[in-house]
């Protein structure tokens, strides 16, 4: 981190910047000043913009009273945008009954006017979603979402026409059964693995890097069942507090289908398996 950051960035009396871990699309840094810490996001060679949507998340979540970094400032430095965070001190031990109530209370937030979709697109480095706003869960989610990935899937020849046609068989099944619920528009982390909590010193648990929309609850809680970090406690806690309702053990295969093909799209063939296994499941 070089000498005009820290002239440029507006903190007083900055001590230290450390590089920390921050995921696979940011670089991070730990600012400690005289005063206090703070947590900074760089992006290089991206507009100040490019942090738009996790900023409208953040504020979203503060609005929500959700456990989460605050917003302190974003710029841009030499052609770089970063994101100035509060820095969350992360502990060891936390409770996933709380996790639950926190994510339960999340979701029990909803869009004012019953909309779904979000004020900004989602913007990835490897795929981005229109999340214009509408009427129905099935067209963000299966129209903008899952038929996006297949198109994304079918030009990166990740995909061929078989591949195509067994997913025109779950596109059929996915409309049939969302048509059938009542989705509620929800405030979503959007992007709810295990990376993306953590628990404080004082055993809170504190979420950070949404991908943000108001949608069907159940695509958060089906993202949590893919790569783990989620317990019992926490599922029979949610429950509690936001009972899912009937056919949702069915519904939520629709939304590890979709981050199986978005890791699909990202990472190639390693997840090809883990796609056709969630298309057999749903057409079981």
């Amino acid at each position: 981190m070089k000498s005009e950051w820290n002239n440029q960035l507006p903190l007083e009396g900055i001590q230290d910047i450390s590089p920390v871990s921050g995921g696979d699309v940011n670089e991070a840094f730990k600012i400690t000043t005289n005063d206090d810490i703070y947590f900074l996001l760089v992006q290089r060679n991206r507009k100040p913009s490019f942090y738009a949507a996790e900023m409208a998340g953040l504020e979203a979540f503060e609005k929500a009273d959700i456990t989460a970094p605050r917003v302190i400032e974003n710029g841009e430095i030499n052609g770089d945008a970063y994101l100035l965070l509060s820095y969350l001190e992360e502990g060891g031990k936390g409770s996933q009954k709380e996790l639950g109530q926190l994510v339960a209370k999340m979701h029990s937030h909803q869009q004012s006017e019953g909309k779904f979709g979000f004020e900004l697109p989602y913007e990835g480095a490897d795929v981005s979603f229109d999340n214009t706003w509408s009427e129905s869960w099935s067209e963000i989610f299966v129209e903008r979402r899952m038929d996006h990935l297949r198109d994304e899937l079918l030009r990166k020849n990740l995909w061929n026409e078989e591949d195509n046609k067994v997913y025109e068989q779950v596109r059929s099944v996915m409309i049939n059964e969302l048509e059938n619920h009542n989705s509620k528009p929800s405030l979503l982390h959007g992007d709810l693995w295990g990376g993306n909590y953590m628990f404080l010193k004082d055993g809170r648990p504190a979420l950070f890097d949404p991908a943000p929309l108001y949608g069907d609850r159940e695509f958060d809680l089906g993202i949590t069942t893919v790569f783990g970090g989620f317990t019992q406690e926490f599922y029979n806690e949610y429950e509690k507090h936001y009972p899912l309702g009937k056919g949702a053990e069915k519904r939520l295969e629709f939304y590890r289908l979709y981050l199986f093909m978005v890791h699909l799209v990202k990472f190639g063939g390693m997840y090809a398996s883990s796609v056709n296994r969630s298309m057999d499941h749903i057409l079981a």
